[in-house]
């Protein structure tokens, strides 16, 4: 069996890149599977009392309200307590709202569906929640997450906004208001904060938002989930993101327009118009049997102007991961849609510029998803066809010189450095670059981790179906056991199969059309590397994995059309020819690596000459 040392080289390099982009990205993972394990049993420990602690306030009596009233001043509404919940909807969410807090109780996408195919719930939690405190006389404070604001009813204006008031009022005309309003085909929820009598409601001129998001498990593999959820914000230096962790805390002093909480596909961001003046938050990560991907809580100051009526702007934006969608918001928040980030951060602008538009405008006309994968895929063979047309008569080049070469070989048998020389002095008298076979394996690194990134975060493919995916956004598990093989999971995916298959069939064909390498190591390569592809690939979306499978058809099919029909081998030996006869000027680095090697050959006789006198 015979293979081209040079596409081993492209592909060695490859399979590097591609180990150490997936373990450094999922290094992260492990360290948090480790931390959750320390932490399961305190977390277990805990939880039981936060339902506890959840139950008693829920089912408060109207002695013990009252008895809360008492203690919070006059600073409350008329009459009983009693928490009452109203809802705000247009054609995308439909949002709850309780008067306990005045805040929102939970979200419901209506266009997403779970993995119970009911629609996506978000923030719908015990846990979410947004609060400040209040002073309330004699040196006490009161949480607004303790206090039952009144509740105006749900108005609709004629432009199709739908809007509720909650408002807290005294006898000494301090108030506290919260004004909601939702917008036709919109996601974000927008919230006036407004304040009458805020010097002695707020100390400092400041007020200290106490915000909470859990975000719980929305897709069927939650290490995934988890691996993608990120902590995004936008400040006075732009946009920045951190990898969820456990125990994960940062600071910001100011300057600070939004946050974020992002999951794979759907995120809950907290913009302020006047922006945050302090920011922590601290995160953390339970266990996988809660269904939790993240919690996070996140304090929060507001400067205050020095008046006593005092408005504030606030919008909540709970929705999808849609590039499109985000961008409309004008504040930057696409950015949360991970198309390339940390040290493939270059790939986003292939992704936003080229497979991006091509995708879209492919998609509108394609019967399905998997068909305009496999169109999209041709569209970059197609454009990437000069490059690789190139490398096939480059490798021609090399097999034509290979009499020549093992020539050479024969008469410095036991010789590298002038075995070298000589090479490089018939690779340049040729007109042959050696490296030429490499182009299609380097070509192939940043579009796959382009298309990595765009089919792991394009929303439009989840829970799309493509023959046996159910989800082209996650991978297909057609087989499955109920223990972890090491390197491979817990499932085996189909379109894994077949594209390792095909990258097999490369390689065969590859080695069967070069000559022998002499070098037995290189023979088993393209069966390694296969192999080392059905680990990394299993885990992968289902697009990604068919998009890869087309790819290796195409080339397949290239490969045998240009070699068999395209390139006259009978020209390139008379370019060859005619390149040898043609005058030679050497580069100033050919001329610097010629006299090492004659400088490196003269030490090593004079050393050979030495141990002889010996």
């Amino acid at each position: 069996m015979k293979f081209d040392k040079n596409s081993v080289i492209g592909i060695t390099l490859l399979a590097f890149l591609f180990i150490g982009y997936f373990y450094f990205t999922r290094q992260g993972q492990i360290e948090l599977e480790a931390k959750q394990k320390h932490m399961a049993d305190s977390l277990a420990a805990l939880q039981p009392a936060a339902e506890k602690m959840a139950v008693a306030i829920d089912t408060a009596s109207p002695q013990s309200t009252q008895v809360l009233t008492a203690q919070v001043g006059s600073m409350v509404q008329k009459g009983n307590a009693v928490e009452t919940t109203h809802v705000l909807e247009n054609e995308l969410v439909k949002i709850t709202l309780t008067n306990k807090g005045a805040r929102p109780h939970a979200v419901e996408l209506k266009k997403y569906k779970s993995t119970d195919s009911n629609a996506v719930q978000l923030n719908a939690s015990a846990f979410n929640k947004i609060s400040y405190l209040i002073n309330t006389g004699n040196n006490e404070t009161a949480s607004t997450d303790d206090l039952y604001f009144e509740s105006g009813e749900v108005k609709k204006a004629a432009d199709g906004s739908s809007s509720i008031a909650f408002s807290l009022r005294d006898s000494s005309g301090k108030s506290i208001i919260h004004y909601y309003t939702l917008t036709p085909n919109a996601y974000s929820l927008q919230w006036e904060l407004q304040v009458k009598g805020a010097e002695k409601l707020f100390s400092q001129n400041k007020i200290n938002l106490v915000w909470q998001v859990q975000a719980d498990q929305q897709e069927m593999d939650i290490q995934t989930e988890k691996r993608e959820t990120q902590l995004g914000l936008y400040d006075e230096n732009g946009y920045d993101y951190f990898t969820m962790s456990d125990g994960l805390n940062k600071s910001w002093e100011s300057g600070l327009k939004w946050l974020s909480i992002k999951q794979k596909f759907f995120n809950t961001t907290l913009i302020a118009d006047q922006g945050f003046s302090h920011v922590d938050i601290n995160c953390k990560m339970p266990p996988d049997s809660l269904k939790i991907v993240s919690q996070a809580v996140a304090n929060m100051q507001v400067n205050l102007p020095a008046t006593s009526a005092t408005n504030l702007s606030f919008k909540y934006f709970t929705g999808p991961n849609d590039f499109q969608i985000l961008k409309s918001q004008n504040i930057e928040l696409e950015n949360i849609v991970n198309l390339g980030q940390g040290v493939y951060a270059f790939v986003k602008y292939i992704n936003r510029w080229i497979v991006m538009p091509v995708f879209d405008f492919i998609q509108k006309y394609a019967l399905n998803y998997g068909l305009a994968i496999a169109l999209l895929t041709i569209f970059i063979r197609l454009l990437t066809y000069p490059l690789i047309y190139s490398s096939y008569v480059s490798g021609a080049k090399m097999k034509a010189l290979r009499p020549e070469l093992d020539a050479i070989k024969a008469k410095y048998e036991g010789d590298q450095q002038a075995f070298s020389m000589e090479q490089m002095k018939l690779y340049r008298s040729a007109g042959v670059n050696p490296l030429g076979g490499c182009i299609p394996g380097l070509l192939q690194i940043p579009i796959f981790f382009a298309l990595y990134a765009y089919f792991n975060a394009n929303i439009d493919l989840r829970g799309v179906s493509f023959w046996w995916s159910k989800d082209l956004s996650s991978f297909d598990a057609v087989f499955k056991w109920g223990f972890n093989i090491p390197g491979l999971g817990s499932h085996l995916s189909m379109f894994t199969i077949l594209a390792v298959v095909t990258n097999l069939l490369i390689a065969l064909y590859s080695m069967n059309s070069t000559p022998d390498p002499g070098n037995p190591a290189l023979k088993y390569m393209p069966y390694i590397f296969p192999v080392m592809l059905l680990g990394i690939f299993n885990g992968l979306p289902s697009a990604l994995t068919w998009y890869y499978t087309v790819s290796n058809v195409i080339t397949l099919v290239m490969q045998f059309v240009i070699q068999k029909y395209i390139i006259d081998h009978g020209k390139i030996l008379a370019e060859i020819e005619s390149n040898k006869k043609k005058p030679k000027e050497k580069s100033k680095w050919q001329e610097r690596f010629e006299q090492m090697q004659e400088t490196q050959k003269k030490v090593n006789a004079m050393k050979e000459k030495t141990s002889k006198k010996k």
